[in-house]
């Protein structure tokens, strides 16, 4: 049994490491809602499977899968992956499992959030999500790290750290009445940094146009390196997202972050836009507890929505014109890793992508 402790990360010198800091292993969850994936999830299954096997060759992978499809996920991904177990109510590790935290020591320990499902009773995307509290402690179990539990509601795909003192996050999100509504701004930041035991937070104001978490920042950047970030972007004046990216390089551009560094701002051109078409929304189950999913919706695409391997990075593939630039500009930004694109819209048409179904684990 692994230790709940009552401190906090910075009162033990822990710190959340950055994304592109080493690993011992990455921990998704397999997909099944029909009520969020189409066609049984059968489409979507694929879509992760992929994931988890391009992954897998950088580092261990482990698939947590609800019992009515273990069999299924066993015989279907490798068998140096790792498949165990668990209940949820959807498949989304970055949100519902835990952060990790380091010491110099190369100690590892989880921190388990408080969990509303995007929003709780205000404008969350399902209800119950009762099974989805118990993940962080599972999959802190299962690694053998103590934990330290957090009574903050925060999703993992909310942040982004450099490792270095520095976090950014969105005010849409952090500062929703869905999740924290009776902190203030400046509590917010106490917590975050007594927690992931960073310096400074820089908060954008928005994330990307339509994105159903409340604007998570992963979906909008994505940290590269201490003082470098890969930002989404475009060029078209008339689509929403063009000031949406804009704010946040104003703000970015006109920044430092913890060591006081100006920072280096990459532009990756958002795919589309992209719209939910009428065979895929005909695909989903329609519950009353389920996601609003309908003909003509905008998708929430972005290409910094990847994951950072240990020897790769492993984006989406979108379709259209915009799969190849992006690919290029991360072989650029990431000049000793494999660039791995991924087929990815059947993730996309879940509501996130790939760095939303991953968490990793730092050495």
């Amino acid at each position: 049994m692994t230790l709940r402790y009552e401190t906090t990360p910075r009162e033990d010198g822990y710190r959340m490491p950055g994304e592109f800091e080493p690993h011992r292993g990455c921990w998704m969850c397999w997909p099944e809602r029909p009520d969020n994936w189409r066609l049984g999830a059968k489409p979507a299954q694929s879509a992760f499977i992929a994931v988890a096997e391009a992954i897998n060759e950088s580092e261990p992978v482990t698939v947590a899968v609800p019992a009515t499809q273990f069999n299924n996920a066993r015989a279907r991904l490798s068998r140096s992956i790792r498949v165990v177990e668990m209940s949820y109510h959807d498949s989304w590790m970055r949100d519902v499992g835990p952060s990790f935290v380091v010491n110099d020591a190369g100690d590892v320990r989880a921190v388990d959030w408080d969990f509303n499902a995007w929003g709780g009773h205000y404008n969350g995307l399902y209800s119950p999500w009762d099974k989805d509290l118990l993940v962080a402690i599972k999959v802190a179990e299962i690694e053998g790290t103590d934990r330290y539990r957090s009574h903050f509601v925060l999703e993992g795909g909310s942040i982004h750290v450099d490792g270095e003192g520095t976090l950014i996050t969105t005010e849409e999100c952090l500062l929703s009445p869905g999740r924290n509504p009776d902190k203030t701004r400046s509590e917010i930041e106490a917590d975050l940094k007594q927690f992931l035991n960073v310096e400074k937070v820089l908060w954008i104001p928005r994330g990307v146009y339509r994105d159903e978490t409340s604007g998570h920042v992963d979906n909008l950047l994505h940290y590269c390196a201490p003082g470098v970030v890969a930002l989404t972007w475009t060029d078209d004046k008339s689509d929403p997202q063009y000031e949406i990216s804009m704010e946040a390089y104003e703000y970015l551009s006109n920044s430092t972050d913890a060591k006081g560094r100006s920072l280096t701002i990459h532009k990756i051109h958002l795919p589309g836009p992209l719209f939910l078409t009428a065979e895929e929304a005909e695909g989903i189950d329609l519950t009353e507890s389920g996601m609003d999913r309908a003909e003509g919706d905008r998708l929430a695409g972005s290409y910094c929505n990847f994951y950072i391997g240990n020897d790769r990075v492993v984006f989406p593939l979108l379709g259209g014109k915009w799969d190849q630039p992006a690919k290029e500009k991360l072989q650029e930004i990431f000049p000793d890793r494999k660039i791995v694109g991924i087929p990815a819209r059947e993730i996309l048409l879940g509501g996130g992508n790939i760095h939303c179904i991953t968490q990793q684990v730092p050495k």
